[in-house]
This record gives structure tokens, sequence and C-alpha cells, in this order.
């Protein structure tokens, strides 16, 4: 792209960026659409099966923080088009398998190129646009995530109904050549001054292992049972793993991840509101379509269409967000932004106790609307309060939040399901969830300044 004027090149390298978190999101989606035809054709067990979706989300959630930091230490563009072609390469895997052994082993390796792929891309939007233009960047960015992931479902019961499940894997190599060579021809990009620090490969371990251990105990929590040794271990595990991270990553003069990035207010209240944002979302997108079909009697695709009013407005409304986010204060829009998540949530579970679907509509127009408040405010407040040397760090942390508050949302919601069998506990925890945030932010999310910054 040596031809192409700056002006035009940061708006190439967004439609890259979106392309690439638009390839993982539609991924996410249209795999747990496909997943009982690939367990019947593949003869996998229930349980098996069910690691084709655990196996990804542990390996992406274990690594996204790190990746963000590496993004920082060495040339961006280079790990960026590494993890779209090794996202790309194990896709194709996964579309020739022919046993759930090799299908998970090939969606491991998806796990690692979409770690890859999440930090840095907000890293990169961050290093393309100025500070003023940043909010509608990202709005734009995940605007397109929430494109591909309201075609996710429909498009993965077209291809299933037209071609095969393969498929659903297949197209994903030719997008991510095309990625990858828009950001390898458009990217410039400069390596960090002055001399490379040790690699932290303690906080690595550390990190990593604590992390999937703490997942893996959150996921598998509802069928060993929460009191069963295996769970307790899991959690225990993690939570020495990730207690000893910060006591290792303190004492190191250039650690994997600064813990003191914790001790901005700005910094900590955001990954808490878009942990906050994540679970409600898993609660809505996984327990509505459920309740659709167990309580109101719809069948699958008639329940993928009731679900139309919720992502419908993804596609615009964090474009939206994003304008708003550069010319208002990040604190007022995320407040605004949790007591419009947290009423949705109410007039869902309003709906579900009336159990009419004319009634559930509305809330969730207001949740489609709402929810990019959650996700654009916060990453662009998280980039204007840390060093731009930091930005795959804090990046890599903010999507660590998220992975963390969605796997904690289908955990938890679960479990109250299996409890109570009243699916309006499910919506009124999440609500009360987004309150208790919209408490904690009011009274510690500062006014944005720019000089915020590590201490």
């Amino acid at each position: 792209m040596p031809m192409i004027s700056a002006a035009s090149r940061k708006w190439w390298i967004l439609a890259a960026m979106g392309g690439a978190l638009g390839l993982v999101v539609l991924d996410e989606t249209i795999v747990g659409v496909s997943l009982p035809t690939i367990r019947r054709e593949l003869g996998m067990s229930l349980v098996a099966s069910h690691w084709v979706i655990s196996a990804y989300l542990v390996v992406l959630t274990g690594l996204v923080a790190a990746a963000g930091k590496i993004g920082d230490l060495i040339n961006i563009r280079n790990l960026f088009v590494a993890g779209v072609l090794i996202f790309g390469l194990s896709s194709t895997a996964c579309g020739f398998a022919q046993s759930g052994t090799w299908l998970i082993t090939a969606r491991i390796f998806q796990g690692i190129g979409a770690a890859i792929i999440f930090p840095t891309t907000v890293a990169m939007i961050a290093k393309t646009f100025p500070p003023e233009q940043r909010g509608l960047a990202l709005g734009i960015q995940i605007a397109c995530g929430g494109t591909f992931m309201a075609l996710g479902p429909l498009a993965g019961g077209f291809i299933i109904d037209v071609l095969s499940w393969r498929w659903i894997f297949w197209i994903n190599m030719p997008v991510a050549i095309a990625v990858a060579s828009i950001v390898w021809m458009g990217w410039i990009d400069t390596l960090p001054s002055g001399p490379k620090p040790r690699f932290d490969s303690a906080g690595l371990v550390t990190l990593v292992g604590g992390l999937a251990a703490l997942v893996l105990g959150i996921m598998q929590g509802a069928d060993w049972g929460w009191t069963a040794p295996a769970t307790l271990a899991l959690l225990a595990s993690g939570a020495v793993a990730l207690a000893a991270f910060v006591v290792i990553e303190i004492q190191k003069s250039a650690p994997l991840i600064d813990v003191r990035l914790f001790q901005i207010p700005t910094f900590s209240i955001a990954d808490l509101a878009i942990a906050t944002g994540q679970y409600g979302q898993m609660a809505v997108v996984v327990f509505v379509a459920i309740y659709l079909q167990h309580v109101l009697g719809m069948g699958p695709l008639q329940a993928g269409i009731a679900m139309l009013p919720a992502v419908l407005p993804l596609p615009i409304s964090p474009i939206v967000a994003g304008r708003l986010s550069d010319h208002f204060e990040p604190r007022h829009l995320i407040l605004i932004g949790l007591l419009l998540f947290g009423m949705s949530l109410f007039g869902i579970a309003f709906a579900v106790w009336a159990k009419s679907y004319t009634l559930l509509v509305a809330p969730l127009i207001a949740w489609g609307c709402t929810m990019p408040l959650l996700y654009v405010p916060t990453r662009r407040a998280v980039m204007a309060v840390v060093p731009a040397a930091a930005h795959g760090e804090a990046g890599g942390i903010n999507l660590t939040a998220q992975l963390l508050g969605g796997t904690i949302g289908v955990a938890v919601s679960g479990a109250l399901l299996n409890a109570t069998g009243d699916y309006r506990v499910i919506f009124l925890t999440a609500g009360f969830l987004a309150m208790a945030v919209l408490v904690i932010a009011w009274f510690t999310l500062v006014r944005h300044r720019s000089a915020e910054s590590v201490p």
C-alpha cells in the first residue's frame, strides 16, 4: 500500500482490524450453532463436544493478557500477522478434522491465534488514530464484530444446510489472508527504543497457568459440582498461581504485566465495567435463547429470529457510542451505560416473569443499544490513561477481564438456573450486578485526565 496516503492508510488498517475481530467473533457464534452436527458426524460424546468450545476459551483467556504485553515489546505488525495466520491455518485444520481429538487440538491453536489478535487490534487502533478519533475507530471495529456476531447463527444454519459444517472453518482462511496482507503492506511501525528487557518467563507461567486453572474450574464447576475435589483444586491452584504472579511482578523491574496499572481508578473500573457487560451479554445471548425454546416453545430457528431485536442494533450502536466517547467524558458514558444496561436486564426479567415475547422485544432492543456503552468508552478511557508503550498490555488486561466476565456469567447463570429453575433469577442477578458496579463507579471513577497514568 505504498501509494496510499497516510489518511487513507489508517482507514485500511481499521478495516483490517474490524475484519480480524469479526473473524474471531463469527467463529465463536457459528461454532456453537454447528456443535450438534459436528458431534453427530464425528461421533463425539456430549462431554467431548463441550471441549470444542471450552478448549478454545481456556487458551484464549489464559494467553490474551500475555499476548498484549508481547505486542508492546516486539514489532506489533509481525505479531498480529502471525496471530491471524495461526488462526486461519488452524481453522483449515479444524475443517479437515477426522476425529474429536483432532478438532479439539486444532481449536487450541485457534485460541492461540485469537489471543494474539484480540489485544493487538486494540493497540494498533490506539497507535493509528489520534485521541480525538479513537472512540469512533473503536466503535467501528466493535460494530464490525457485532455485525459478524449477529450473522453467526444464521450463517451457520445456512452453511450446514447447503454445504457442510466443515465450511464454517474453511471460510476463515481467505479472510485471514486478506487481513494479513492489508496489515503487512500498510502498517508502519517502529520498535521500542533502548535495550530489550528480558522476557518475564516466570510471570508468563504463573499468569497463564493461574488463569487457565481458574477458567477451567469455573467452566466445569456446574458439571463436576462446585464442591467436587477437582473443582476446588482447580480454583485453589488458580488463585495461588495468580497470587504468586502478583508477588513476582511487583519485584520485577520489567514485569510481564505492570500490576501498578490497577492503581489507576479509571483503568480498574473500566475493567470491572467491561467484565460486567460481558457477564450480562452471555446471560442474554445464551439463556434468553434457551428460555424461548424451553418455556415459550419456539424451535431453534424461530428462537434465533426472535433474538434479532437484541442483535440488530449492534452494527450501528457501537459507532454512536464511539462518536459520543470522542465528545463526552468517559465517566459519564460508562455510568449511563451501566444504568441503562441494568434497567434493560430488569426489563428482560419482567418479560420472562410475564411469559410474554411481546414484552421482551423492547428490553432486548434497549440491551442491544446500550451494551456498546460498556465497551467503547471503557476501551477508549483505558488507552487514554496508560502510557502509549503499555497500550498492548492494557488492551490484553481489558480483554482478559471481558473474557473472565463472560465465563463467570455462563457458569453462575447456569448454576442459578439449575438451583432455582427460574430464568428470572438469571437476569435479575445480572441487573443487580450492573447496579452494584454503577455505585462503585460513581464513587471511584475519576474524570478523564490525559495526565492520569501509572504512578
